[in-house]
């Protein structure tokens, strides 16, 4: 099988499990990895036994590197992307797409200008876990879906992360940290969304870090920390979805539900790859657990890269795309533009429901 030669650039917490993943992939091969910090570069080549470490330009450069896996901070995100597509190069970006939507419209638009791919985290929604859920729901198991709820609620990050302050910058807060999980998962099961109103806050204005190694450090929060709302899809189904730092305390929420006209179908948690799958049918005493229909049930991150290698082999669309990218990015700015202008905010994006993963 013909292979595609991928090069990481970002070399953080994330990037452990990229580098351990994707060369797992027999149609991808992994050359190097990068990073503005090159002995950070160098230690991880070195634990994960890739081939060289790179300077950032030295890796956009080599001309034997086909995919760009950007992993960088939010803040950087559109700017590598734009810099890998004008060195010749598809490109995979950690979530979220961009930190604001022009700025990821406008690298779709440069990769549609190129003849390249560009694809996007999160893409825990290709495994075993939420392909099984839209199986259920494309084979009509819960009826028409009608509604969903979408819950994150924590106490943030700086109890644990040891440099949080990102978090907390613009770019960061629950919903950009976190709401690709949930509003990638929704899209990938109930399509595209057409309008939505929020509510957000900044429930307290300044976080002590009380992690290592920057125990009491303080950091002043620069976006929402607590967002609530409601989306309206294009099919006609209503989604309410809440995302917070602000509960420490813990809760008893389901982290994704869809309600349809003939049941209720728990999804697993959209972080993970794996199940539980429930579903309670109408008229049944309760939920059951549904057995799984699909592989990669545990931590596969970087399967989206080797779904877009493949799309390249195989001259197919790939799933982890840039337009759905693109759709959760201006979704989950509309929470906070709805709540600072007080009015619904129609959606200027779209994106086709992605193709389904094969069982095998």
């Amino acid at each position: 099988m013909r292979k595609l030669r991928a090069g990481i650039i970002g070399c953080g917490n994330i990037s452990d499990i990229y580098m351990k993943n994707l060369q797992t992939f027999p149609h991808v091969e992994l050359a190097g990895c990068a990073d503005l910090d090159r002995s950070r570069a160098e230690a991880k080549a070195e634990k994960h036994g890739l081939a060289r470490a790179y300077d950032v330009e030295e890796l956009l450069a080599d001309p034997s590197v086909d995919i760009i896996v950007n992993l960088t901070i939010p803040q950087a995100h559109a700017e590598v992307n734009r810099k890998a597509l004008l060195a010749g190069k598809h490109v995979y970006v950690e979530k979220p797409f961009a930190v604001e939507t022009e700025d990821g419209l406008a690298v779709l638009q440069l990769a549609r200008e190129k003849g390249l791919r560009v694809g996007c985290a999160p893409d825990t929604f290709l495994g075993a876990g939420i392909q099984t859920c839209i199986g259920l729901i494309q084979e009509g198991a819960i009826g028409i879906p009608v509604a969903a709820t979408a819950f994150m609620l924590c106490g943030g990050h700086e109890s644990w992360h040891p440099d949080p302050a990102f978090y907390y910058a613009k770019g960061g807060g629950p919903m950009l940290d976190m709401g690709p999980y949930y509003l990638t998962a929704l899209v990938s099961m109930l399509g595209p969304i057409r309008r939505i109103s929020g509510s957000a806050a900044i429930s307290h204005p300044e976080r002590t870090i009380t992690s290592q190694p920057k125990h009491g450090e303080k950091i002043r929060v620069e976006v929402p920390t607590h967002l609530a709302g409601t989306m309206e899809f294009a099919s006609g189904a209503i989604g309410t979805v809440v995302m917070s730092f602000d509960v420490p305390g813990g809760h008893h929420l389901p982290r994704i539900e869809i309600y349809g006209s003939e049941g209720t179908l728990s999804v697993p948690d959209p972080n993970t790859f794996g199940g539980p799958v429930l579903l309670r049918r109408k008229g049944s005493a309760g939920f059951e657990e549904v057995a799984l229909t699909h592989p990669y049930a545990e931590n596969s991150r970087g399967l989206g890269v080797a779904d877009l290698a493949l799309g390249v082999i195989e001259e197919r669309e790939h799933r982890a795309g840039g337009e759905l990218a693109c759709h959760v990015l201006e979704a989950m700015h509309a929470f906070g533009r709805s709540s600072d202008t007080g009015t619904h905010i129609v959606l200027g994006t779209s994106c086709a429901l992605p193709e389904p993963m094969p069982k095998g």
